[in-house]
């Protein structure tokens, strides 16, 4: 399992004086790039082939309050991979400093082709690297199907709704 400590800073908190939601997300995204950067993910290799990671959703499940002046741990394991690499799902777990599991987050996201701005396949060499990474014990292969297993579609304004903004 890969992990990153943070320190809880006073712009982290919110109005209720615990952590807020949008450091969940910051920390959880600070340990996904550190991830990929420390497993050949990093700028220049992304460069080299012209991709970049995008993210479908993230789910937060809040477990326990998180309070300033206690250091946190996020976690970070592969929960699925599809065969040619292009989708992929993160499992963070944030962890208090006595080990206990505060929230878990699962991530769903992609690579996109920054010419293009396409979803693409992984280079094989990257695959590896991506399907060598920690798997969770529920891991599977990820489909197409999987990125749209909520059913969320978009819902444009129409242009009498447009007109009237």
């Amino acid at each position: 399992m890969y992990t990153k400590k943070f320190e809880i800073r006073w712009s982290d908190l919110d109005a209720n004086r615990h952590l807020a939601n949008s450091a969940y997300i910051n920390f959880m995204s600070h340990t996904r790039m550190g991830f990929l950067m420390e497993n050949g993910f990093g700028q220049k290799q992304l460069a080299h082939y012209n991709l970049g990671p995008i993210v479908f959703y993230e789910h937060i499940y809040y477990f326990k309050e998180i309070f300033a002046g206690e250091p946190v741990t996020v976690s970070l394991e592969l929960n699925g991979l599809s065969e040619d690499g292009m989708y992929f799902e993160f499992i963070h777990k944030i962890y208090d400093h006595k080990g206990r599991n505060c929230a878990t987050c699962e991530m769903m996201g992609s690579w996109i082709d920054l010419e293009e701005r396409k979803l693409t396949t992984l280079p094989e060499e990257l695959f590896k690297q991506l399907d060598s990474t920690p798997k969770t014990k529920e891991f599977r292969i990820l489909t197409k199907e999987d990125t749209r297993k909520y059913g969320k579609r978009p819902d444009n304004l129409s242009s009498e709704e447009l007109a009237k903004l």
